[in-house]
């Protein structure tokens, strides 16, 4: 048996697109963008919205999704507007429940098999139910296509394709020894999802995550046990590979001759204007929760134009760049319990060669409270009022 996490005092307050969060540089908003799709349609209307209503960038997130900063008050109906007619804002109910992570190159390079299927369903699912709208906005569904990319990232439920064609139910990031048919896994799925809802309802309404509940992971798999269809079997649980600490970078061979490129965006900050360029580039990009960004389906003769023309704007294709073991948290003007400008600090330290803890991966943080650390082993950098305390 599991104990429960301390009971959550209030609702859950995770920001969205049409429900935003008073932050010291004005309203920060949050765009879901499942398994970290975007047209490039999508793309010019989210530069445009930074350069309108925000402060001219997109910050890229660690689930994939995106947020505009610096919005004046009231700015949610003009920002909710121009999401919708891109098609970033299918559901005004269900917009902050909708985090959805994908295996980063599935269906392009390596995987077992395309999981993009399974991410539309499921999305398509989760607006289809109102009962789902329901769920917290920090709720996670994961959809790892075998590669054990991002099944190890804490997502309440998840599918993992194993060999000989059969999925895996993940619950709170463990195996929960259900298996169910590709056909079948989306299904399974959502009445996880569904189950998480009435267990947590029980326990009394207030768990942010699937993981917060008391043997929520047993609990929810014994309601799915007892249902009809789509579970096919109860198998021995195997164990989640661990998420790396860091996706690809570089240059990928698709499948089908033509080559994907993976650039990391430092500190997760994508202007207005790379925005536009990745548009030019590709008819849709997708974003990883390394805060790096995928232009799949390049032709030899685009590949390097492409890779310099990204890389002018500063973004990253070396694996060995000390770009790759730095995050930060929003810092100062953008928070007001910030003690430091950290991204400027981090940057700066970047650039002169100066990274503490000889380099090794690092956050760096405004506060204590060290808001965004990644997971796994990481260095602290964290401001305080006469310098920063490494450790």
């Amino acid at each position: 048996m599991t104990a429960a996490a301390p009971l959550r005092t209030g609702a859950d307050a995770c920001p969205g697109a049409l429900q935003t969060h008073a932050a010291a540089d004005g309203r920060l908003a949050r765009v879901r963008v499942p398994g970290g799709v975007l047209t490039a349609a999508q793309l010019r209307v989210l530069a445009d919205a930074a350069r309108a209503l925000g402060d001219g960038h997109l910050e890229l997130t660690s689930r994939g999704n995106l947020q505009l900063r610096g919005l004046p008050e009231g700015a949610e109906g003009a920002l909710g507007d121009r999401l919708a007619a891109a098609g970033l804002l299918p559901s005004g109910t269900h917009e902050r429940v909708r985090n959805l992570l994908a295996s980063t190159l599935s269906g392009r390079s390596g995987g077992l098999l395309d999981v993009r299927p399974w991410v539309a369903a499921f999305d398509a699912g989760l607006q289809a139910d109102p009962a789902l709208a329901d769920l917290p906005g920090r709720f996670l569904a994961t959809f790892d296509d075998g590669r054990g990319d991002v099944c190890g990232l804490g997502g309440d439920v998840g599918l993992l394709a194993l060999e000989g064609g059969t999925v895996a139910l993940l619950l709170a990031g463990a195996d929960s020894g259900l298996r169910a048919a590709s056909g079948d896994a989306v299904a399974l799925a959502l009445a996880a999802a569904r189950a998480f809802l009435r267990e947590r309802a029980t326990q009394g309404g207030t768990a942010w995550r699937l993981g917060e509940l008391e043997d929520g992971p047993a609990r929810v798999a014994a309601h799915l046990s007892g249902r009809n269809g789509h579970v096919g079997s109860s198998e021995e649980p195997v164990e989640v590979p661990r998420a790396p600490v860091a996706g690809p970078v570089g240059a990928a061979t698709q499948v089908d001759g033509r080559t994907a490129l993976i650039g990391v965006v430092p500190l997760g900050r994508l202007s207005a204007d790379q925005a536009d360029l990745l548009a030019r580039l590709a008819p849709e990009v997708q974003l990883t929760p390394w805060r790096s960004v995928v232009v799949p389906d390049l032709t030899e003769d685009a590949v390097d134009d492409a890779a310099v023309d990204l890389h002018r704007t500063g973004v990253v294709f070396d694996a060995d760049s000390p770009w790759l073991r730095v995050t930060a948290c929003a810092g100062r003007p953008g928070c007001a319990r910030s003690l430091a400008d950290v991204r400027a600090d981090a940057a700066a330290a970047v650039v002169h060669g100066l990274l503490p803890a000889d380099g090794a991966r690092q956050h760096w943080a405004g506060c204590a409270r060290r808001c965004g650390r990644p997971r796994g082993d990481v260095v602290d950098v964290v401001a305080t009022g006469s310098g920063y305390r490494i450790g």
